[in-house]
């Protein structure tokens, strides 16, 4: 293991980080709020520890391993929380715990949405900033960003890469190098980002808003500035907004990348996971329409169609935003809802959950086992847009499955120890290894309530489903460790 190489690329990482700091400083003084401060304070102490860690080790240079970038990401993805906790921790607005300013942080970081803060409508415009900001650092990943503006991790950029990107097949690379690869995704993701700014912007929010929203929104994360979330705006026309830009969100950026440069919209057509991720919501936003239009959740049709489209769409890509108490809905719903965040959006998108594509891959491992029952001596191979998966692809998404129901039911039961009711429980893993954001019982609005040790549960949980369970249950393994 190469310690010492790792301890110098988290510390040029801190220091990057701590340059997060200075845009809320900047919003402080644009909107007067007195609230700077905390950020210059974080801003020195982030930037001072990256340079104690840099430092010592700063003339090493040596190539990474892939075990080497899994360390690095795991321990930076941890660091990051605490990093980021620091400005909540520093102010008085709001007056946070310890605990909750590190939930709060790795809520924000892993693209989850859980708050543990109410009252947000009174908060300075800095802080509330400073929450969407993290969350769309988060999204495409800070380690992604560091790949691209590093050359000098070298080859190294590879290993941090692959244990940073989601998804069951890591080895695509969109342009011949690592660096410019990560450039491409952060131009697209900066691109759309700013489409959504002008969308939201044109639907009728202030500029502010609009910025704060489209951060939470291409990330898929869901922090708002309000409490009611958009709710807020009793808009149609900035939930149709959010709806789009959600569900393109819950996209691959490699697809938006490849579509793009070949400027041919039928590209999304051609793909096996788009096309189940696209005929999957639709399905289950015309289900739900008609449940709720039926049982006279609400008067007309097209109100159903908004508030399902919506709702269905949030909670599949894990983005969490709310214009409904969908947690009151009749029947099934809710739980239908929960369940989609299981799945989440496609590899290589800002999404929570375990993918499409793995889902995709079961699913037809599952047909051709039944094809293997009637024909025992057939080789049935699975495929995908007419190519056959190699079979160790299939074993990683079988080990990935197991290892994930196994630490939610862990998880789970921790949370019933602390004190939690099993629907509180079962939703409050749910949310934070998904990525996700609300649940239902006590977490339906906020985390704030819960004991400190399942909040801690709950931040294990968001960081383990951000780096998709393998890179931190991979630390566990003696494997790892020997030379």
């Amino acid at each position: 293991m190469n310690l010492t190489m790792v301890q110098r690329i988290l510390g040029l990482m801190l220091m990057i980080f701590s340059l997060t700091m200075l845009p809320p400083i900047a919003v402080s003084f644009i909107y007067g709020d007195g609230h700077y401060q905390p950020f210059i304070d974080a801003f020195l102490i982030v930037l001072g520890l990256g340079l104690v860690l840099w430092l010592p080790v700063r003339r090493v240079r040596r190539d990474l391993r892939l075990r080497d970038g899994f360390l690095v990401v795991a321990l930076f993805w941890f660091t990051l929380g605490l990093a980021g906790a620091t400005p909540l921790l520093i102010t008085d607005l709001p007056e946070l715990s310890f605990t909750d300013a590190v939930f709060e942080s790795v809520s924000g970081f892993s693209t989850t949405g859980a708050t543990v803060i109410v009252g947000l409508d009174s908060l300075p415009k800095s802080i509330l900033f400073y929450r969407q900001q993290i969350q769309w650092f988060g999204g495409m990943g800070i380690i992604v960003l560091a790949v691209a503006l590093l050359p000098v991790l070298g080859i190294g950029g590879m290993s941090l890469y692959k244990a940073e990107t989601p998804g069951p097949v890591k080895d695509q690379k969109l342009t011949p190098r690592i660096t410019q690869t990560a450039k491409a995704l952060w131009a697209v993701y900066a691109l759309m980002t700013a489409a959504c700014v002008t969308a939201y912007y044109l639907a009728g929010m202030s500029l502010f808003d609009a910025f704060a929203h489209a951060f939470s929104t291409m990330s898929t994360a869901g922090y708002s500035p309000y409490d009611a979330s958009l709710g807020h705006f009793d808009s149609a026309a900035i939930d149709a907004v959010a709806t789009f830009f959600m569900f393109i969100s819950g996209a691959s950026f490699a697809l938006h990348f490849t579509v793009l440069r070949a400027r041919d919209p039928r590209l999304y057509w051609r793909e096996p996971e788009f096309l189940a991720y696209f005929w999957l919501i639709a399905t289950i936003i015309a289900g739900a329409t008609l449940y709720l239009w039926l049982h006279g959740e609400y008067d007309t049709l097209t109100q159903s169609l908004r508030y399902a489209s919506f709702q269905v769409v949030s909670l599949h890509t894990g983005t969490g935003y709310t214009t409904a108490g969908f947690a009151d809905w009749p029947g099934a719903l809710p739980a239908l809802l929960l369940l989609l965040t299981f799945i989440g959006g496609c590899a290589g998108s800002t999404t929570g959950g375990m993918k499409v594509i793995r889902w995709l891959l079961v699913f037809r491992q599952g047909l051709a086992e039944l094809k293997r029952l009637v024909h025992p001596s057939a080789e049935i191979p699975v495929k995908l847009a007419g190519r056959s998966v190699p079979s160790h692809v299939i074993m990683g998404v079988a080990g990935f499955f197991a290892i994930y129901f196994v630490v939610f039911g862990v998880m789970m039961l921790l949370l019933m120890t602390f004190g939690l009711d099993q629907v509180t429980a079962w939703s409050a893993v749910a949310s934070s290894l998904n990525n996700v954001g609300p649940g239902l019982g006590e977490v339906a609005a906020h985390f704030r309530d819960i004991p400190e040790p399942a909040k801690w549960v709950c931040i294990i949980a968001m960081l383990a489903g951000r780096l998709e369970i393998f890179t931190l249950v991979l630390l566990l393994t003696p494997e790892f460790w020997r030379k």
